[in-house]
């Protein structure tokens, strides 16, 4: 059974850091292109950074310089490093497994989520 579990996530001020993990199972992590979106209060899903299988990274051009998406195929994690956070970042941030080793194709199995709330 896939599973995937955010964690990472919590109350931070803005202009501040936190890494999110993603702890994969069930399925060859490694043989995988993984992805990372978030849902802020009130809005639909948007698209932050994939990474494929070999670690070819693509950013949202919105969050370039900012966030950085990466991954540990030995221990089987994926990770989002988030910078110089705004309250807009404010949102569930859910992980993602795509169907293939490329980004090209679909996302099929996601996490549950883990909430970053920014606030002074």
């Amino acid at each position: 059974e896939v599973q995937l579990v955010e964690s990472g996530g919590g109350l931070v001020q803005p202009g501040g850091s936190l890494r999110l993990s993603c702890a994969a199972s069930g399925f060859t992590f490694s043989s995988y292109a993984m992805s990372w979106v978030r849902q802020a209060p009130g809005k639909g899903l948007e698209w932050l950074s994939s990474i494929s299988d070999t670690g070819t990274t693509y950013h949202a051009d919105s969050m370039k310089g900012r966030f950085t998406i990466s991954r540990d195929n030995a221990k089987n994690t994926l990770y989002l490093q988030l910078n110089s956070l705004k309250t807009e970042d404010t949102a569930m941030y859910y992980c993602a497994k795509h169907a293939g080793s490329s980004v090209n194709y679909g996302m099929d199995y996601w996490g549950k989520g883990t909430l970053v709330t920014i606030s002074s």
